[in-house]
């Protein structure tokens, strides 16, 4: 009777779990313990190898929320996140297209010009010569496409480092925006046109903030289970059901405390909206494609791309054509911002911001790694800052110093990742 109940006992007992990548069983516990476990495990081996990803930037982020939150109860009321929310729509567009251009090791210094150029041209089509603005706003886009595929192809052909070429875009553009622009100097637009609305409207509805919300958590745990199933199905190192479902969530969180917070003052701004609709299909194109992974591997070598029969040159210039394409969308998204064309369009620290907000999101300056949402975060960043020195009437000097000592920590962050993972064999 004894050895039938050491058999029963036997027969329930569960059957001992496998090994995870450290060689090391988890522990058993609750399936939530479990899983934090898993993460923890996950973000220590991160550590080791240098991959830490875009942790650093929110640990940031959070840090200055902080600080100013403690400096001025209403940093974060509605009304201040929800105009956050639209500042970084025009600059943030641009670093996406500085990602590109950064994940091929090179470097774009024309963006700025070229938003200039591009909402001159729309400002002067619909302004001056009556043109429809829809067929304005194509124009205007496709000249800054016009432009980053000529100095795509001028950097592709003659081999001169892309900064070289597109330094000297920056001073061509310019000159053609003041020659678009003429004696004028300063076009107003439409507060009531397209262009205008562009960073001018709300959705009213709840429903619009919470629906988005809900679509972009589900949209990211179903992208990260096709990936799971993908690397699993060839036996490559995937994250567990668990663990994609504890990240899903955290996300879901932050998405719908973030819906909370917009319909608590006018709703989902549209330009928010279009913006992240726009990085996450960029997103896609860099990591779900052919091109994209062009890309990446262009970004880890030249040399190795070319023994692999990969179109450098056409990759070379479509990636700049991309930045170009980015930069006229986001320079009109700030003419939309103001309602106005001028001469100092594109100048300023616009350049610098653009690079800085790729750079602090975590791409980096190598080559090779980086993605789209890395100029969403690195946006955040800046724009957090320069609108905790508004709120507290700090000087603009201040904002500058806070500015390059986070890009220089991003930087460094950046060189130490990198030497980690070439101890490592991962670089």
């Amino acid at each position: 009777m004894v050895k039938g109940m050491h058999d029963m006992a036997d027969n329930t007992r569960a059957e001992p779990t496998a090994p995870d990548a450290d060689g090391r069983r988890p522990r058993r516990g609750p399936p939530l313990a479990r899983a934090v476990e898993s993460c923890v495990a996950l973000f220590q081996r991160k550590l080791r190898a240098g991959e830490l990803g875009s942790l650093p930037v929110v640990l940031v982020l959070a840090a200055v929320w902080i600080t100013f939150q403690s400096l001025n109860g209403n940093y974060l009321s509605p009304r201040n996140l929800s105009n956050l929310s639209v500042d970084i729509v025009g600059t943030g567009l641009i670093a996406v297209g500085i990602v590109f251009v950064l994940l091929i090791g090179e470097l774009d210094l024309s963006v700025g010009s070229i938003s200039g150029l591009a909402a001159a041209v729309f400002a002067v089509l619909n302004v001056n010569n009556g043109v429809p603005e829809w067929l304005a706003v194509i124009v205007a886009v496709l000249a800054g496409t016009v432009a980053g595929t000529v100095q795509g192809f001028s950097f592709a052909k003659t081999r001169v480092p892309a900064f070289v070429v597109t330094l000297a875009g920056l001073l061509t553009w310019n000159g053609f925006m003041l020659y678009v622009l003429g004696s004028s100097g300063t076009i107003n637009l439409d507060e009531d046109g397209l262009v205008a609305l562009l960073t001018s409207y709300y959705f009213s509805n709840d429903g619009a903030a919470y629906g988005l919300a809900a679509v972009g958590a589900g949209m990211y745990f179903l992208m990260s289970y096709q990936d799971r199933r993908r690397r699993k199905a060839v036996g490559m190192p995937h994250r567990s059901l668990r663990g994609t479902a504890v990240r899903t969530g955290v996300l879901a969180v932050i998405a719908f405390a973030g819906a909370y917070e917009l319909n608590r003052f006018q709703g989902l701004p549209l330009a928010l909206l279009i913006f992240l609709v726009m990085v996450a299909g960029l997103d896609i194109v860099l990591r779900r494609t052919r091109y994209g992974r062009q890309v990446y591997a262009l970004g880890g070598g030249v040399e190795a791309a070319r023994r692999a029969s990969l179109g450098v040159t056409r990759v070379r210039t479509a990636v700049l054509a991309v930045s170009g394409t980015m930069a006229a969308v986001g320079g009109l998204f700030m003419a939309s911002r103001i309602t106005s064309v001028s001469q100092s369009s594109g100048s300023g620290v616009l350049l610098l911001n653009a690079i800085a907000a790729a750079v602090i999101g975590g791409t980096s300056l190598f080559g090779g790694r980086g993605t789209t949402w890395s100029a969403v975060l690195g946006m955040l960043i800046i724009q957090s800052i320069a609108s905790g020195m508004a709120i507290t009437s700090t000087p603009a000097a201040v904002q500058f110093i806070i500015t390059g000592g986070v890009l220089f920590a991003a930087v460094l962050i950046d060189s130490l990742s990198r030497r980690s993972q070439e101890a490592h064999g991962r670089a």
